[in-house]
């Protein structure tokens, strides 16, 4: 049993009982994923949705962890060589952001787009954030719209960085081996006052058989698998590209991997314990890649008028492919050291991986010209 926080402030007090009612309301038990949400989202409580900083590159500024393109802005003057293309090879003018924190990267893209650019659309649920989006954004006021919902059809090139692996998952734990181990969902409870895990048999269970005679916990994506659905549905004409930590399918599930991945952020420190300290801190999973391309390509639509996949590789061989070392070339030693972790394997390079897909006719995309994984989905 672990106690529900370890600092009594009034936001994460006033979470708690929110979270609680919550659990008694729907009998007793909620699923990770409505605790990962109501964490996460609740308005004015949750870790997005309350005005603690979150993005930075030093705790000293308060912030829980940084992303790429506050490490550098050539992380997002690369990523602009495949926004560029995706907008001339798709008939496209407008970007469609999600997630766009501190809105660093939005302002990267404009900067380097230029008139490529007619509406740059961010699609964030965080007022905070988006107060420090329209700051950071005031060069570009005329071009940069802000939405809380997708309309029913639109246009354009999307870009998620660091956005699925804040989406909610469902854990699913599995006790014994695999020849009579049984898969339960292992969700919240309220027990003595504190916030307990608690599991349930269900019928739901990984994408792969999982071997070995040992406890397994992992997760599952409807959520975000939904969200590509959703796109896909929606996007008639366009390309996306998602830049985010995880894996494809065979190792997300290796049977070695027996511990989930799900971690919590606070002050550049990482745990793995989403019961504490709510509000407080950024919880999040690994991205099933092949999941999400599956998802993509599990639309009953007309044939041509659903999602193709353009590639799938690491970050470190999409920069590459999409000129960072030529942009690194004419900074000083200090921004080329920093730009080198966006690839180095030990840091961003090899485990954050970028998945794009694309509405219409598919094309050899700039950023995968050399490296695609797409076969080790």
């Amino acid at each position: 049993m672990q106690a529900v926080t370890t600092e009594p402030t009034s936001l994460t007090t006033a979470l708690q009982a929110h979270i609680a009612q919550a659990i008694d309301r729907a009998g007793g038990w909620i699923g990770f994923d409505r605790f990962m949400e109501l964490t996460l989202y609740t308005p004015g409580l949750g870790y997005y949705a309350n005005e603690r900083p979150k993005f930075g590159a030093m705790p000293q500024s308060g912030s829980d962890f940084v992303t790429a393109p506050e490490m550098t802005p050539l992380f997002g003057q690369t990523l602009a060589e495949q926004v560029g293309e995706a907008l001339a090879r798709t008939g496209t003018d407008e970007v469609w952001e999600f997630g766009a924190g501190s809105g660093a990267l939005a302002l990267q893209l404009l900067n380097a787009l230029g008139s490529a650019v007619r509406r740059y659309t961010i699609v964030d649920l965080s007022g905070s954030l988006r107060a420090r989006q329209q700051a950071l954004l005031t060069a570009h006021e005329g071009k940069v719209h802000w939405v809380d919902a997708l309309p029913d059809t639109f246009a354009g090139v999307i870009v998620g960085n660091e956005v699925l692996d804040a989406m909610p998952v469902k854990l699913l734990s599995r006790h014994g081996g695999a020849q009579d181990g049984v898969w339960h969902e292992r969700g919240v409870a309220v027990q003595e006052g504190v916030f307990a895990w608690a599991d349930r048999p269900t019928a739901l269970h990984p994408p792969v058989e999982i071997e070995g005679p040992h406890d397994y916990l992992t997760e599952i994506h409807p959520q975000a698998e939904a969200f590509i659905r959703t796109l896909g549905d929606r996007l008639v004409r366009g390309a996306a590209f998602f830049i985010d930590y995880g894996f494809g399918e065979s190792e997300y599930y290796h049977p070695q991997r027996h511990m989930g991945t799900v971690m919590c952020h606070r002050a550049h420190q990482a745990d793995d314990n989403p019961l504490l300290d709510v509000g407080l801190k950024d919880i999040t999973a690994h991205v099933n890649f092949t999941a999400m391309a599956l998802a993509a390509q599990d639309q009953p639509l007309p044939a041509g008028q659903g999602w193709s996949v353009l590639g799938y590789t690491t970050q470190a061989h999409f920069l590459i492919n999409a000129g960072l070392l030529s942009k690194m070339e004419l900074q000083p030693l200090e921004g080329r050291a920093i730009a080198a972790k966006l690839m180095m394997e030990h840091e961003m390079g090899e485990l954050f991986k970028v998945l794009a897909l694309c509405k219409g006719e598919p094309w050899d995309a700039l950023g995968f010209v050399q490296g695609d994984r797409t076969h080790r989905l």
